[in-house]
C-alpha cells in the first residue's frame, strides 16, 4: 500500500477484497515431479496440452517421463494454436471431450493454458462458447461448477495465466479479442520451473516481459476495490476486484523485478539468473493481476491483437502473422499511462521508480510522462516496434480499432478513471509513434 488513504472504504462502497489463488510450487526441476503432483489429485488418465514449440524440448521429455513413473495414462494435444482463436478452442474442447479424461494438464505459454482451461470447461459443461464469452460480446453465462483438476506448467515468463481464471481467444468472424473469466476456471495447482524459459528467443523473452510488468502496473494503478458498490452478496463479487493490498503487493515486487532483470535477459540468453527472475515476476503478476483486474492498455491490446495477422513478430516466426500479446499490450501502454497518471500520480510514479526512473523532485504532474519515458526506454532497449505504425496500423485504422478496445468493457471499468470512445481515440493516435 503506498498511503494509509487509498483503500479508504467510500460511502456505501466495497469493503472487502477476496484473494482467490491456487496450490503453487515454484523452483528449478519441478517439472520432473509433475506426476506426483498429478497423482495426488486423483489423476489417472490425463489430457495433456503441451505447445508444439516445447513438445520436444527436454522439460517436456521430463515431463512425460514423470507422468508415465507415476502410471499417469497422459494423451497428448498438440494442436496448439499462438494466440488461440474461437476454433481451436473448440477443436482442444473436441479432444478434451472425447478421451474420457479426470485430469488436464498444460505445458506451454499462456496459449496453452488457456487453451487447457478453454477444453476443460466445454468438455465439463458443454455449450456454444459464445455463452460463455464475457459480455457484452457474449451471453457471461456463469461456470456452473468446478471443473477437472488442472496442473498448469508455464514455459514463458510471460501471462501467468497458471494462476488465473481467464481464457482469452480471437473471435475471428467477429474481428474482436476477448475470453471467458471464472475463478473456477483457475487452474488447481501452479508447477512453475524457470529451467524451461532458458531456451526462448530473445524477442519472446521481450514480448512475454513487458506482459509481466504491464500486467502489474495495470493492476497497481486500477480503481481501488473500494470504489466498488458492496455487493449483494459475497457470490457476486467480481474476479477483478480493483487494486487491493494483496495484489499491490505482488504486483509491486513484479514490477521491481522486471525493471532490473528484462532487459539483461532479453540481451543474453545465457543470463540464467534473469529469465529465473522473470518467470517468478510472471507468477507474481499473475497472482496480482488476477485478483485486481487490468485496464487500458490490456482493452486496447486486444483491438491490435485481432485486427493485425500479418505481422512477423521477432521470435515468432515460426507462428505465422500475428501480433503478440505482451507487444500488444506493451505498444500501447505509453500513451495509456499518460493518460491515467492524474488520476493516481502517486501510484505511476512509484511503478516509475521500481522499474528504474528517476523520480526524485517529481511533481505529480509529471508521472505520466516519466512512467512513458521509461517503458518507452526499455522497448528500444529490447529492439520492440517504435509504435503502431510500425507494425502495420494508420490514422485510418483508428475507428475499428476503437470499437475493437471499446467492447472491453470489463477492462475498462477497471481503469483508474473513464475512457470515453474519444479517449481511445486519443491513444490509439499518440502509441502510432513514441520515437
Amino acid at each position: 500500500m503506498t498511503s494509509s488513504t487509498h483503500h479508504l472504504p467510500r460511502a456505501d462502497g466495497e469493503t472487502a477484497f477476496t484473494v482467490n489463488a491456487q496450490a503453487m510450487k515454484f523452483g528449478p526441476g519441478v517439472v520432473a515431479e509433475l506426476g506426483d503432483d498429478a497423482k495426488s489429485l486423483g489423476m489417472t488418465r490425463a489430457a495433456l496440452f503441451i505447445d508444439p514449440n516445447v513438445a520436444g524440448t527436454e522439460p517436456a521429455r521430463i515431463a512425460r517421463a514423470s507422468l508415465a513413473q507415476a502410471g499417469i495414462d497422459a494423451a497428448v494435444y498438440q494442436a496448439i494454436r499462438i494466440e488461440p482463436t474461437d476454433t481451436s478452442f473448440l477443436d482442444a474442447a473436441k479432444f478434451a471431450s472425447e478421451g474420457n479424461f479426470d485430469g488436464i494438464i498444460s505445458l506451454g505459454g499462456g496459449s496453452t493454458i488457456d487453451t487447457a482451461k478453454a477444453a476443460n470447461l466445454l468438455a465439463t459443461y458443454p455449450d456454444d462458447l459464445l455463452a460463455y464469452i464475457n459480455a457484452p460480446i457474449g451471453g457471461a453465462k456463469p461456470v456452473p461448477g468446478p471443473l477437472l483438476p488442472h496442473i498448469a506448467c508455464p514455459t514463458t515468463s510471460g501471462t501467468g495465466s497458471e494462476t488465473t481464471g481467464v481464457a482469452i481467444c480471437d473471435l475471428v468472424d467477429l474481428k474482436v479479442k476477448t475470453g471467458v473469466l471464472s475463478k473456477l476456471m483457475r487452474p488447481t495447482m501452479a508447477v512453475v520451473d524457470p529451467t524451461t524459459t532458458e531456451t526462448m528467443p530473445a524477442g519472446v523473452v521481450a514480448c512475454t516481459g513487458f506482459d509481466v510488468f504491464t500486467h502489474a502496473i495495470e493492476s497497481y494503478t486500477a480503481r481501488p476495490y473500494t470504489s466498488r458498490e458492496k455487493p449483494a452478496s459475497s457470490a457476486l463479487r467480481p474476479p477483478y476486484q480493483g487494486a487491493n493490498p494483496f495484489s499491490d503487493i505482488g504486483a509491486m515486487h513484479a514490477i521491481r523485478l522486471a525493471g532490473r532483470y528484462l532487459v539483461r535477459g532479453v540481451a543474453d540468453e545465457e543470463d540464467t539468473e534473469a529469465r529465473h527472475a522473470l518467470m517468478f515476476a510472471s507468477t507474481l503478476a499473475g497472482v496480482a493481476f488476477g485478483n485486481a483486474g487490468v485496464h487500458i492498455p490490456h482493452a486496447m491490446s486486444y483491438a491490435v491483437a485481432s485486427q493485425n495477422h500479418t505481422y512477423l513478430a521477432n521470435g515468432y516466426e515460426t507462428e505465422g502473422g500475428m501480433v503478440p500479446h505482451g507487444l500488444s499490450v506493451v505498444i500501447n501502454a505509453p500513451a495509456a499511462f499518460r493518460f491515467t497518471a492524474d488520476a493516481q500520480p502517486e501510484r505511476h510514479l512509484e511503478a516509475a521508480a521500481a522499474l528504474g526512473a528517476d523520480v526524485s523532485g517529481a511533481a505529480p504532474e509529471d508521472a505520466g510522462e516519466i512512467l512513458a519515458q521509461r517503458l518507452e526506454t526499455m522497448m528500444r532497449q529490447t529492439n520492440l516496434p517504435s509504435g503502431l505504425e510500425q507494425i502495420g496500423y494508420r490514422d485510418n485504422d483508428v475507428p475499428a480499432l476503437v470499437e475493437g478496445a471499446y467492447a472491453q468493457q470489463r477492462l475498462l471499468v477497471m481503469a483508474p478513471k473513464d475512457v470515453s470512445k474519444d479517449d481511445l481515440a486519443d491513444l490509439f493516435r499518440a502509441a502510432m509513434r513514441y520515437w
